[in-house]
């Protein structure tokens, strides 16, 4: 893909069912930033990957008319100008889990910068009054998992890695 700069109104979404069932509506406006959160370590839990909804916006030509950031992840069939791994994710309470319909997001790949338009300070009013999404996981292992797990960037596992390890054994 060329484009490497984009810039415009955020189309957001609470997970990944709510995105695909807008594209499949036809919903999604040309130009917008798609915003598919609450789908992260946490939040989802457990990242699911975004290609089913990047895949229907191809099928209905919108794959290079609009941008999509998620806290989820992306496998290597996704097309487009797609950023996952955004992190903190929407279930820390990060700025992803802030954004409202219509702000506008300029995304730079050469710069390496997401910017949200919003003023600090309506930020930090949004920041206040912010709930972690409720998730239908409110016991077993997913459940557990999400309690524990780290952020994506450092691996979304539930342990210290291997630089915590003193001695490693694998049955093999």
């Amino acid at each position: 893909m060329a484009r490497l700069q984009f810039r415009g109104p955020a189309q957001v979404f609470e997970c990944e069912e709510d995105a695909y069932a807008a594209v499949e509506k036809r919903q999604i406006k040309e130009g917008a930033v798609l915003v598919i959160r609450n789908e992260g370590p946490k939040g989802g839990p457990g990242m699911r990957e975004m290609l089913a909804t990047t895949a229907a916006l191809y099928g209905q030509g919108m794959g290079e008319k609009v941008a999509l950031i998620t806290d989820g992840r992306f496998s290597g069939g996704t097309r487009g100008f797609c950023i996952g791994h955004i992190g903190p994710e929407a279930a820390d309470g990060g700025p992803i889990g802030l954004i409202e319909e219509g702000d506008m997001i300029n995304i730079d790949a050469i710069a390496g910068v997401i910017d949200l338009e919003v003023d600090e300070s309506i930020m930090a009013e949004r920041k206040q009054k912010f709930t972690r999404r409720e998730t239908d996981y409110g016991s077993g292992a997913l459940w557990r998992y999400a309690q524990n797990v780290g952020p994506a960037y450092q691996g979304a596992v539930t342990h210290p890695g291997a630089k915590a390890e003193k001695n490693v054994y694998a049955d093999i």
